[in-house]
């Protein structure tokens, strides 16, 4: 018996995809081949099947490595005693043995994999920023106090593509405030992989504040069909551009208070009222088109200012329509780092913990592409992982091995009982491959 009837769907569309097997080849080898007992292939696979299955910690494999399921899943006879997977201790060796050149490839990975998943180049492509915390609790190597979090963190940088929310790549980072310097250097390598494959296909990139830095806006502004959207923090000089329509606002405001008192109804949340100004920071080339969102509230004002190189949309579409749409990046961060357990970073070495990071980044390609590929048009297309886990993942199943085959046995009272036929029939719809009996 097993309780994790998703751990085939999850090698069914990886099994599609490729994206273990393409792992695997970026790692370069370390090991001595007379003493291995599980290939590369298959120690990736396991742990990034466990994280999607839920499973965050590397010391679940101790248990887990004699589930017939798990077993399966990584094409291993399920009633063998003598072919249980990896267990913990491989895993923490596998995890401290990676160099920057691995996690180097291995992110590249991730970046091929996002463009490969287009069939032809899109007609256009989104890129969001989002730097989220993962709390240190030790003396795990780069792990600095972050002010704005209020404890000792890394500060990992995710990327996903705005419109399909696909994660394109993701790195580690100490837990300081990032450099303009750094983020143009990131970005200088992930717009040449792209423009390697989609020359002509506008891109547009989407962060906070802390990404309006001269050296990434000069980054952008020199590459054709490349444009940005940037929050900027307020201060004296937009504050004073800003004046005049803010003025308008509260006037707007009061009279629409005075309209609501008058005809006894709910006087208005806030008023809100969108300009444009052109400002030119000292360390930028050039001004730049800033749009201003004058908002009053019962509270007070509540003024934010986003800078573009888009001068086609109108003020208020740049904002409600281009930047507010970026907070979707967080919750898609929040589902690596919440329910594919990115945060788990209590290794020692920092080339662990980026390891550590990229197999979540890694278990969430899998969850996405399941969404996509399988999930379409049902009411899990939308769902996250955790949903999606409780939902499918977590079915009893009864395995049956034979000398020619295996069954495997499901409740006839499922609920999501239509839902599995159909997602196992489409990814069965590939061969099977042989059974890996090293």
């Amino acid at each position: 018996m097993s309780s994790d009837f998703g751990a085939l769907l999850l090698r069914g569309i990886d099994r599609q995809i490729g994206l273990t097997e393409r792992l695997a080849a970026a790692m370069q080898a370390k090991r001595h081949p007379s003493y291995v007992d599980h290939p590369l292939r298959d120690l990736l696979a396991q742990r990034i099947y466990h994280i999607a299955s839920g499973y965050a910690d590397g010391n679940d494999a101790n248990s887990l490595r004699h589930d017939p399921l798990l077993k399966l899943r990584v094409e291993r006879p399920p009633l063998e005693p003598a072919q249980d997977l990896a267990s913990a201790p491989t895993f923490s060796r596998l995890e401290h043995s990676v160099d920057r050149k691995d996690l180097s490839r291995l992110t590249r990975v991730l970046v091929d994999h996002c463009i490969a998943s287009y069939p032809e180049p899109p007609a256009a492509i989104v890129l969001d920023l989002d730097h989220s915390d993962a709390p240190t609790h030790g003396q795990q190597e780069f792990a600095f106090y972050n002010n704005y979090y209020q404890n000792h963190c890394y500060l990992p940088l995710f990327i996903f593509e705005g419109t399909s929310h696909a994660l394109v790549t993701a790195c580690l980072r100490p837990g300081k405030r990032p450099t303009g310097a750094e983020n143009a250097m990131i970005f200088v390598r992930l717009l040449a992989s792209l423009r390697r494959h989609w020359p002509q296909t506008p891109i547009l990139v989407r962060g906070d504040s802390h990404c309006a830095t001269p050296e990434v806006i000069e980054v952008i502004a020199h590459r054709r069909h490349t444009d940005f959207v940037f929050g900027v923090a307020g201060h004296a000089v937009l504050l004073r551009q800003a004046a005049p329509v803010m003025q308008e606002a509260r006037g707007l405001y009061q009279q629409r208070i005075a309209l609501a008192q008058v005809h006894g109804t709910r006087p208005p949340a806030s008023t809100r009222l969108y300009e444009e100004v052109f400002y030119g920071a000292a360390s930028w080339s050039q001004p730049w088109r800033v749009i201003v969102k004058a908002e009053v509230m019962a509270a007070g004002d509540n003024p934010r200012f986003v800078v573009t190189s888009l001068a086609a949309p109108t003020p208020q579409q740049v904002y409600e329509d281009l930047y507010c749409a970026r907070g979707n990046c967080e919750n898609d961060s929040k589902a690596v780092k919440c329910d594919l357990h990115s945060d788990r970073t209590s290794a020692t070495t920092f080339l662990a913990n980026a390891m550590r990071l990229l197999l979540s980044c890694a278990a969430s390609v899998l969850h996405h592409a399941l969404r996509t590929h399988t999930l379409s048009h049902t009411a899990l297309a939308t769902a996250q992982p955790s949903t999606v886990i409780l939902t499918l993942f977590k079915v009893a199943t009864q395995i049956k091995q034979y000398k020619d085959r295996i069954l495997l046995h499901l409740p006839t009272s499922c609920p999501v009982k239509a839902l599995l036929h159909r997602v196992t029939a489409l990814l069965s719809a590939i061969p099977v491959p042989a059974w890996n009996t090293s």
